[in-house]
C-alpha cells in the first residue's frame, strides 16, 4: 500500500503525515485551523471529516495533552489518520461514519470541535479521482455541519471552522440559537487581493458581539514569483512554525 502514499513533513518537521500520492491532500488549510483552535492541554477536540488526521495532529503538535477524536467518511483516509496517529505518538482516535449519522460513541460532549468541510459545489472540483471528489465536493450544507458541532460541544466550547467566504453567510445564519460570541478571521492570499478563504470561531452560549478582523495575509508580493512558498513572515510562523493564531483573535 506504500506505493500508493506519499510520506510528508509538516510543521518543519514536527508531524509527518502518510497521504495518498493521488487524490486529497493536506496542504495549508488543515495547517491554519489547527493554529486557529483554542484549545488547552487537557480539553477534548472532535475534528469533522478529519481527512488523513492533518488538522487534529498539527494541534495536538503544538498543544500537549489533548484528548483528539477523528470522524471520517472514507474509510482509507479513517486507516490512514489512525496510522498517522499512532506514528507521531498522539492520543488519537478515529471514526468512520457519516455528519448526518454519527457513530453512537461520538453522542458526547467535547470542549472543541474543529471543522474543514468541502468547498467546491458539485460539478466544480478539479479531479475526477473519486477520494479527492468526495472529500472537495459540497455534499453536507454548511449550516448543517454548524448544527451538528453544535450539537457535540459543550456549554462554553468553541467551534472552530475554515471555509470558503462564499459561505459566510450562510454560516453566520446558522449560529444561533445555540452558537454565539463569533469571530471570523479572513484569509487573503496577496495584500490587496480579496480573501478566498474564512476562519471562524463560535462559542456555545457565547453572547458577546461579532467581530471582523483585519486578514491575514499569505503570501509576499503581487505575484507568484516562481516555485516557492513567498510566505508573510507571519504566516511562515504558523504554516511552518507551528504558531498559533492567538494574537489574531484577541
Amino acid at each position: 500500500m506504500t506505493e500508493n502514499l506519499t510520506h510528508d513533513a509538516f510543521l518543519c518537521g514536527k508531524l509527518h503525515l502518510w497521504q495518498p500520492a493521488k487524490g486529497y491532500r493536506a496542504a495549508t488549510d488543515p495547517v491554519l485551523l489547527a493554529a486557529a483552535c483554542p484549545a488547552v492541554p487537557g480539553q477534548s477536540v472532535l475534528d469533522l471529516g478529519c481527512g488523513v488526521g492533518a488538522a487534529a495532529l498539527c494541534l495536538g503538535a503544538r498543544v500537549p495533552g489533548l484528548r483528539l477524536t477523528g470522524l471520517e467518511l472514507q474509510p482509507q483516509y479513517a486507516d490512514l489518520a489512525r496510522r498517522n496517529g499512532a506514528q507521531n505518538g498522539q492520543d488519537f482516535a478515529v471514526e468512520c461514519g457519516d455528519l448526518s449519522t454519527m457513530p453512537p460513541i461520538l453522542r458526547r460532549d467535547f470542549d472543541h470541535v474543529i471543522a474543514n468541510p468541502p468547498y467546491y459545489p458539485k460539478g466544480g472540483t478539479p479531479s475526477p479521482d473519486s477520494g479527492k471528489a468526495t472529500a472537495l465536493l459540497i455534499g453536507t450544507p454548511l449550516a448543517d455541519w454548524v448544527a451538528v458541532s453544535a450539537r457535540r460541544l459543550a456549554p462554553g466550547g468553541w467551534l472552530t471552522m475554515i471555509f470558503g467566504a462564499d459561505g459566510l453567510p450562510q454560516v453566520l445564519g446558522a449560529l444561533a440559537p445555540k452558537l454565539g460570541s463569533a469571530i471570523v478571521l479572513p484569509l487573503a492570499p496577496r495584500e490587496g487581493r480579496p480573501a478566498l478563504r474564512v476562519i471562524l470561531r463560535a462559542r456555545k452560549g457565547g453572547r458577546a458581539a461579532f467581530r471582523l478582523l483585519s486578514p491575514l495575509i499569505i503570501h509576499k508580493g503581487s505575484a507568484h514569483d516562481g516555485d516557492r512558498e513567498s510566505y508573510t513572515p507571519r504566516a511562515d510562523e504558523i504554516l511552518r512554525g507551528g504558531a498559533a493564531l492567538d494574537a489574531e483573535f484577541r
